[in-house]
């Protein structure tokens, strides 16, 4: 039974070669070496057989850093954040010693204190080294996922569109990979391009690793849409069209609700930052001359709320409307 046209790939022709081939690189291409740092590198040598035992760790790390589209092996990451806490141990217990022992015994200052910083500096700074480190390929995987679901109903747009033209879903596929205006969208579409093209995968096989491996929950489900449609015999091109549809309805609802919450927070900036410190200022001002309470007390008051309440709760409201903003422009 020969393979329907939008399953067409380069290894679905007659007498194509399957699996490692020769592909033809673009003149002047030359392949890409993954290198470790010098730090990486001596973490590696140090740590890899300890970090080699955490088997339950480097599953999930290796599930993060694909996600996260890291190139390096988990094994050589974990024994990278060790290598790391180890080194932040040691910084802490020099800053204990430092500054617990030395430039507060100089000072004088009282022995509970200073075993209190001492032991801050030496527990505190390597676990936060060792979290911080080992969650960074996870937080990486999340922020592509929103710069997915921020840009895949344009994407959609552009896959419909070149479906309508009854393209290949290969070829599809390999004409997103070149759209860097969709962000990380167009890295996993380069990905699925390379599993077939590269490594000689079919098309259906590269679009189930290209889902299992998707930070996105939204581009997870568009690919095991494809996946579907193709094996149960339906049509792509209304399947693409009806997931534009739906994606930019959905986008058109985010908007709506962003907007909603911008009106909300313009309330807030108002009653929060303009109206309350005003008052706030005015009754301060007016106990401080009736004689309601400590003059210098009062003066105090009034120089902490000009001084730090008010900028700092405008550069807040600030630094919210700006992230809002800028997400809404991906």
């Amino acid at each position: 039974m020969k393979p329907a046209q939008y399953l067409k790939t380069k290894i679905s022709d007659p007498g194509a070669r399957l699996g490692p081939h020769t592909v033809r690189l673009i003149k002047g291409a030359v392949p890409e070496y993954i290198k470790l740092s010098q730090f990486q590198d001596l973490s590696w040598r140090t740590m890899g057989k300890y970090a080699k035992t955490k088997t339950n760790q480097l599953q999930q790390l290796d599930d993060s850093l694909l996600k996260a589209h890291m190139k390096i092996r988990p094994e050589e990451y974990l024994a990278y954040v060790l290598m790391a806490t180890l080194v932040s141990a040691i910084i802490g217990i020099a800053i204990a010693i430092v500054v617990g022992v030395l430039i507060f015994g100089i000072l004088g200052v009282a022995l509970i204190l200073r075993i209190l910083v001492a032991g801050l500096a030496i527990g505190l700074l390597p676990v936060m080294a060792y979290f911080l480190l080992l969650s960074g390929p996870g937080g990486k995987a999340k922020s592509r996922g929103r710069d997915i679901d921020k840009r895949i109903a344009a994407a959609m747009s552009f896959i419909s569109a070149m479906a309508s033209a009854d393209v290949n879903i290969d070829v599809i596929f390999k004409e997103l990979s070149r759209q860097k205006v969709y962000g990380e969208i167009h890295q996993e579409a380069a990905w699925i391009t390379r599993d077939t093209e590269l490594l000689g995968a079919d098309i259906l096989t590269a679009i189930k690793k290209a889902a299992r491996r998707s930070p996105s929950a939204k581009f997870q489900d568009f690919l095991q849409g494809v996946i579907t449609t193709s094996t149960s015999g339906g049509q792509l091109k209304p399947y693409f069209l009806l997931k534009a549809e739906e994606y930019q309805k959905e986008n058109k609802l985010a908007l709506k609700s962003q907007m909603e919450t911008l009106g909300m927070l313009a309330e807030s900036f108002v009653t929060v930052v303009v109206a309350f410190p005003l008052f706030l200022v005015l009754i301060l001002a007016i106990m401080a001359i009736v004689g309601g309470g400590d003059p210098d007390f009062m003066l105090l008051m009034l120089y902490v709320i000009v001084i730090g309440m008010i900028p700092v709760s405008q550069f807040g409201f600030i630094f919210v409307i700006w992230n809002m903003s800028k997400e809404a422009a991906m």
